[in-house]
């Protein structure tokens, strides 16, 4: 089995991914310095928008898109099903920040912290999806499923 990414067919504008995936770990960074869940709970609410809704109701997608016209950054349309299973895993990573944080776990808070901002920086730096490679794993152990 080759390494392929979960193809959808859709396409999307990559630069619009690398900055929202800028805009997230901001977000995070802010929670993690002021330990204020309401940070997480706005990225939950985002990550849901994005995944279920439309995307333009998104406050990080709408950042992001302000960002773009702003430096004029180019369009690089990429496939969004990689995208998509990284939303699914970021909105994973923030839920369990939260309900760590709620349950006093810092130790297990700074762990997914230092995940997911490798994470997002690998995506925002390098246009590297972790998504895409944990999907790969997946379907290698699973791959009726």
């Amino acid at each position: 089995m080759t390494q392929a990414c979960p193809l959808s067919f859709k396409q999307i504008d990559g630069t619009i991914a690398r900055l929202s995936a800028l805009s997230v770990s901001i977000l995070y960074v802010l929670f993690l310095f002021n330990a204020e869940v309401l940070f997480l709970y706005l990225l939950a609410a985002d990550f849901l928008i994005r995944l279920y809704g439309d995307k333009k109701m998104s406050l990080v997608f709408q950042v992001s898109k302000g960002i773009q016209k702003t430096f004029k950054l180019e369009p690089v349309m990429v496939d969004s099903g990689a995208k998509r299973v990284a939303a699914f895993f970021g909105l994973a990573f923030v839920l369990l920040t939260a309900l760590f944080h709620h349950l006093h776990l810092e130790n297990a808070v700074y762990l997914l912290a230092a995940i997911f901002l490798t994470c997002t920086s690998l995506e925002f730096f390098f246009s590297y999806c972790i998504g895409c490679k944990v999907y790969f794993i997946y379907k290698k152990l699973f791959p009726r499923f």
